[in-house]
This record gives structure tokens, sequence and C-alpha cells, in this order.
């Protein structure tokens, strides 16, 4: 999948700065922001990842598209794990869009990863325990991430700021809930400034995709005296996607440990049902 490049169509001095110049000039921009209470930036550092539950969220699973599948026309992208483009109505993150996730933290530290080793430039506020070895493994490129891991009283001010510099916001509500008329505010910034703002953990209005993620199985800690040590080496989540233009899909996708680095693929058995999709698709054209 290609993903366009370019940077949001914000200030036109974040052209040709760096990450670390990106964020010094959007922080500068957030000291001058009046009456918000105290926002701060803080430098990035490594924290142990998060861990997440989730409930179940039946849905029918989706197959692969295939030819005979009509194509949907489609917008730029922030890119995603490979393994769950196929249930993406555009095949990533559209740029300009609010979405949500929730869920099993693997898929916010994948989706990050993604869109960093792409060549754009992330930001994750309000994430004190965001994991950054585990995005590292991922895939993650760490030079293309800032982290504010306490953004103060104003999350939302601090992202919409950041939104006019950097391609993908990551905002940690902690629970809150953003009145509807600040949320249309942002969301209307982020479309003009063709930057994507990803929401977790709040109440917010004006969602255009949700995803949601399960953790199904996982392997590789030890059995018998040694039941419940070692460390995981494969885990299969069950993604949901939900959107206002779209019907919910879900996909199965295992995340497999080699050699220190996660890589992430397409369940077995939803490759299976794609394959003999495709195989009905040719029997009746034959």
């Amino acid at each position: 999948m290609s993903v366009p490049a370019g940077d949001p169509a914000g200030d036109p001095a974040l052209a040709d700065m760096s990450l670390p110049e990106r964020v010094e000039y959007l922080r500068r921009r957030m000291a001058s922001v009046p009456a918000r209470g105290e926002t701060r930036a803080d430098p990035v550092q490594i924290s142990a990842p998060a861990s997440r539950s989730a409930g179940s969220h039946p849905a029918p699973m989706v197959r692969h598209r295939h030819a005979s599948q009509p194509e949907v026309p489609r917008k730029p992208v922030l890119a995603v794990p490979d393994a769950l483009a196929s249930i993406l109505p555009h095949g990533g993150l559209v740029q300009g869009s609010v979405a949500a996730v929730s869920g099993a933290g693997s898929l916010l530290l994948g989706m990050v990863a993604a869109v960093t080793a792409s060549g754009k430039h992330v930001a994750v506020i309000g994430q004190p325990r965001f994991g950054l070895l585990a995005a590292a493994e991922m895939g993650a490129e760490l030079h293309r991430l800032a982290v504010v891991p306490d953004p103060g009283e104003d999350p939302v001010e601090v992202a919409a700021i950041l939104l006019d510099g950097l391609d993908l916001v990551v905002l940690g509500l902690g629970g809150r809930s953003v009145p509807p008329s600040r949320a249309r505010a942002v969301v209307a910034r982020a479309r003009s400034k063709g930057a994507t703002l990803l929401v977790t953990d709040g109440q917010w209005d004006g969602i255009e995709l949700r995803l949601d993620a399960v953790v199904r199985s996982y392997g590789g800690v030890g059995t018998g005296a040694r039941s419940g040590r070692g460390r995981l080496r494969t885990l299969q989540l069950e993604v949901r996607a939900q959107g206002k233009a779209m019907r919910p899909r879900t996909t199965r996708v295992d995340l497999r440990s080699e050699q220190g680095r996660v890589q992430w693929t397409v369940a077995p058995e939803i490759r299976r049902a794609a394959v003999d999709s495709d195989a009905d698709d040719l029997a009746v054209l034959a």
C-alpha cells in the first residue's frame, strides 16, 4: 500500500524542520496559549508497555478483498499494519479524520509503529505508560515519535496545536468526555490541516472510525513448573472496525516475536476463508 508523502498543511515554517525542531516550535505555541492552565511537553521517556484487556464484540469475520468485489475510491491515508488494511474502507487511517481506538494495547502500538515506519511524524499525548520498547519491536522509528506523558489540565488544547505540525496525534483523554462543540472544532482543525487524530480512553463525538482489539489467544509462556513464566512469543488479536459509512468488519491477526521484532500477519483461518471464497467465485465464472 502506498501512502502519499508530505506534511500536514500547517505552518509553512514546519516544512523543513526535524521532529525535535517541530516539537520545540509547537511547544512554544502551547506555552503562549492563555487561560488554559499549564501545559507541559515532557521529553520522550522509555516506559514499560501497558497491559490492557477488553470485552468481546461479536461480529462477522471479513475476508480479504478479491477481484470480484467493487473497489472503494481511495482517499489519502496513513499506514496501518498490513494485516489490518482489509477491514478499513480505504486501507488505512484517512488523513484529516478523527478515529478512536480501544482494547488491547498492541493495536495502538502497531498503528503508531506503522505510521512512523512510513516516514510520518507522530505525537502521543496523555499516555504515560505507552510502551516505546514494544513499539520499536513492531518497527516504530522512535526519532519520528514525540511523547507528552503529562499534558497538564487541557490535553485537548495540546492535541489541537500539535495537529498543526504532525501527521498523527494520539490523544489519551484519561476518562474525560469532550463537549460536542469543542470536539467539532478540533475535528474541523484536523480536516483543514490534513492531520489525523486518534482518540483513546474517553468520550469524543464525531468519530468517523472506531477500532477495538480483543486478545483471543497467546503462546510462549512456560508450562508445568514454569507455568506463567517467560516471555510471550505469539498473540492473536480479534480487531473490529466500525464507522459512520461502513458496516462492522472483524478480522484476526497473529503477532509473533522473533529475534526482537514483532510481525503482524493475518490469522491462518482468515487466509483460508479468503482462498475458499476466491475458489467459489472462479467456479461460478467457469
